[in-house]
């Protein structure tokens, strides 16, 4: 006689009773020379979700210098969907510095506890939230492609690629607060701005003098890669993989590029095998990029390039394995021999254009 299955009882998670009073969903507003990183007003959005979901509020957190700049900074907040903003302005936070600008988010979070805190996965949010997530004693999901929220515990659940990009994992922070997390540019999708949306604003001073501060700005150094490719800002990417077997093949990829106006992005192995340079990486340990077409070439679309690249519009495939996984998720799938398509493809879009600018 079998044994019925015993079904063992889910543990019940308990938040100490010293963290109740955290609430709120905060998204860290970056900036420098006037402008506004985008990647501020795409967490925004999923700030708003995560808040929805939790019933609380969404905040936008500024930090700059005294001035006009900053408070309509603030306002561009509640246009993205915050309820209200925390306004930190001080001359010694004109430029970004870690010191103060970990000093002052710490200040703002022990005052007002939020639940979450989201920054931005670019050089000055990676900077900041490793120094705030140790400063707090908290915890810290890095390059995060999926946050939501756990019905089981309310706690953010934050999906991650790991193992080189092989798997996708989810990280809850339980008994910690501040929940943080980072995200790459171009992962969540940008909201819509509505400019009849209103909100608070909520100072407060940052309380140092710059005599104890270590580091100075010296100087400014506009952007130097300016030249260099934009893959996350592009429209059109048409990249390729190992499967357009030689490095002179790649040749194919540039013209194709060429007659669309598009960036080129490639694969990590191409890459590594010093095809073309590392800035125009797509996936995990490259660029994450959100265009309206992505044309993929030679690509198979194992996970690590797949999380970089799958939220787009539209994906065109081209492989000659039918059972590829990039077949899996394209948007259209062409099974065939790359090196026979795109110059097909390219002569096609080169005689459409030329007729579209002759019929004016």
């Amino acid at each position: 006689m079998s044994e019925a299955p015993v079904k063992k009882a889910k543990r019940k998670f308990e938040l100490d009773p010293r963290l109740a009073g955290y609430k709120g969903v905060w998204v860290f507003v970056e900036h420098e020379q006037g402008q506004v990183h985008p990647v501020s007003w795409e967490l925004m959005g999923e700030g708003r979700k995560l808040a929805d979901m939790l019933g609380v509020e969404l905040a936008g957190v500024v930090m700059g210098a005294p001035g006009d700049e900053t408070r309509s900074f603030c306002n561009e907040t509640f246009y993205h969907g915050a309820d209200l903003c925390y306004l930190m302005r001080d001359e010694i936070l004109k430029d970004y510095r870690n010191e103060p600008f970990t000093k002052g988010l710490t200040d703002l979070v022990n005052a007002h506890e939020p639940e979450i805190l989201l920054l931005g996965a670019t050089t000055q949010g990676r900077d900041l939230a490793g120094s705030v997530a140790t400063t707090l004693k908290t915890g810290l999901t890095a390059d995060c492609t999926g946050l939501t929220i756990d019905p089981d515990n309310r706690s953010l659940a934050a999906t991650r690629p790991t193992f080189g990009g092989s798997l996708l994992c989810t990280i809850v922070t339980l008994n910690y607060r501040p929940q943080m997390a980072t995200v790459r540019p171009r992962v969540m999708a940008m909201p819509e701005r509505d400019a009849n949306r209103s909100g608070r604003i909520v100072e407060q001073p940052l309380g140092m003098v710059e005599s104890s501060i270590i580091t100075k700005v010296l100087e400014f150094i506009a952007d130097a890669n300016q030249d260099k490719p934009q893959l996350a800002f592009a429209d059109i990417i048409v990249a390729g993989g190992k499967g357009m077997k030689r490095p002179e093949n790649f040749q194919l990829i540039w013209d194709l590029a060429k007659v669309l106006g598009a960036e080129v992005g490639a694969s990590r192995p191409v890459v590594q095998a010093g095809w073309v340079d590392l800035e125009r990486q797509v996936g995990q340990s490259g660029k994450t990029v959100r265009p309206k077409l992505y044309i993929a070439a030679g690509i198979s679309g194992a996970i690590q390039h797949r999380v970089g690249m799958s939220d787009s519009d539209c994906i065109i495939a081209i492989n000659n394995d039918p059972n590829a996984p990039i077949f899996d998720f394209a948007t259209y799938g062409i099974v065939g021999n790359a090196m026979t398509i795109l110059p097909a493809l390219t002569e096609s879009f080169r005689q459409a254009l030329a007729t579209a600018r002759k019929a004016g």
